[in-house]
């Protein structure tokens, strides 16, 4: 498994498994559950999930799955803006351990900026970090001038940011990853394949065959090419693990890189940060 080293030097694999909408029908829940499992067992046991999923419905779902093995993975969840206060985290994190079974996540995230100060939520941040309810902390959908207040605010303990970035949402490269990479900050790429609606893609499926490998793969690989982004996709089977967990062994060329880059070609002017 390919990994990526964070700001503190430890490493987390390249590929993990996102568990947005998992949980929350009660017909899935045996597919999903095996699905999560085989992926630990393929190597993929960064698990991201967030108090948002489901009203919670995410996280009961990977501590029933995992439950026996959560403490050799790296547990990713993420709260709401408006939990994230002096006053509320920590209620927040207790919730979202006691879904999961646990009594640390490896990460917790702010989910998205809100109205609460920055500066109030890295505080809360390093208190959880203090107690050992958390080893690390991060933010989710802050773009480069939020991540600029961040640090202003004393943010320099932010491990990661997780955004949305695939090859149809470039933007982030014309001045987040940059900014990012500058302070070996990894990115943490969540719908990679933009919930799957790439593969619909003419000129994806056309680079694909000329590749020997599925779109999906494709796209995967892409994510991951540059070695400091962790790719997170969801897989709700176990054949869909499978076939995600195979992308973390592409190798994609010269060739295939820059007929990728004519078929998404980078915004020319920056975008504010997309979001979903």
């Amino acid at each position: 498994m390919k990994i990526v080293t964070l700001t503190d030097g430890e490493t987390v694999p390249a590929l993990g498994q996102g568990t947005w909408t998992m949980g929350e029908r009660a017909a899935r829940r045996a597919d999903e559950i095996a699905a999560l499992r085989a992926g630990v067992e393929l190597g993929m046991t960064l698990i991201d999930t967030a108090e948002m999923y489901g009203d919670g419905a995410a996280e009961t779902l990977v501590g029933e799955a995992l439950g026996p093995v959560l403490d050799s993975l790296f547990l990713v969840s993420k709260a709401y803006p408006q939990n994230a206060s002096r006053a509320r985290l920590a209620t927040a994190c207790e919730a979202s351990l006691k879904r999961l079974g646990t009594d640390r996540l490896d990460l917790y995230l702010l989910h998205w900026r809100g109205s609460v100060p920055l500066a109030e939520t890295i505080e809360a941040m390093e208190a959880l970090k203090t107690a050992g309810k958390i080893r690390h902390w991060g933010v989710s959908n802050l773009d480069t001038d939020d991540m600029e207040a961040l640090i202003a605010a004393g943010g320099d303990g932010c491990a990661t940011d997780q955004i949305l970035y695939n090859l149809g949402r470039r933007g982030p490269e014309h001045d987040l990853l940059p900014w990012l990479r500058a302070r070996a900050m990894p990115v943490m790429a969540y719908s990679p394949v933009e919930q799957g609606r790439l593969l619909a893609d003419r000129t994806l499926a056309q680079v694909a065959k000329t590749i020997g490998a599925p779109p999906a793969q494709v796209a995967l690989a892409w994510v991951m090419y540059h070695g400091d982004v962790i790719a997170i996709p969801k897989a709700g089977t176990v054949v869909h693990v499978q076939e995600n967990r195979a992308a973390a062994d592409l190798v994609l060329s010269t060739e295939d890189l820059a007929a990728l880059d004519t078929a998404f070609p980078r915004p020319r002017a920056r975008r504010p940060l997309d979001m979903l």
